[in-house]
């Protein structure tokens, strides 16, 4: 499992298309614990591009605290499994939450 977070000076970044860049998780076999981390800068904005740029990093998940309906059903094509309305935190507070069950989602915080 691959997680990616959009962030913000370390904090999870609430509107996902628009961020500087991924904090990514790779998570150890067990599923509960962080093998790694690392940071993906973010492409320019482009309508429909983050997804196969993520896809193409081996991304399996993406947390978010917001995003649009169409690139969410993107990303649900390839196959990537998607949470939104996680609330803003630090990304690793985020995925460990995540990865407990304890993660609490709100509304999607993009409307658009």
């Amino acid at each position: 499992m691959k997680i990616a977070i959009p962030v913000a000076d370390g904090k999870l970044n609430l509107h996902f298309g628009h961020c500087a860049g991924f904090d990514v998780f790779d998570i150890a076999a067990d599923g509960k614990t962080v093998a790694a981390k690392s940071y993906l800068a973010a492409p320019p904005h482009e309508p429909g591009l983050l997804p196969v740029f993520l896809g193409e990093r081996g991304i399996t998940h993406i947390v978010a605290g917001g995003m649009g309906s169409r690139a969410r059903n993107l990303f649900t094509e390839r196959g990537i499994q998607v949470t939104t309305g996680a609330t803003g935190d630090l990304s690793d507070r985020v995925v460990q939450h995540f990865l407990a069950g304890t993660l609490i989602t709100g509304e999607n915080a993009c409307d658009h």
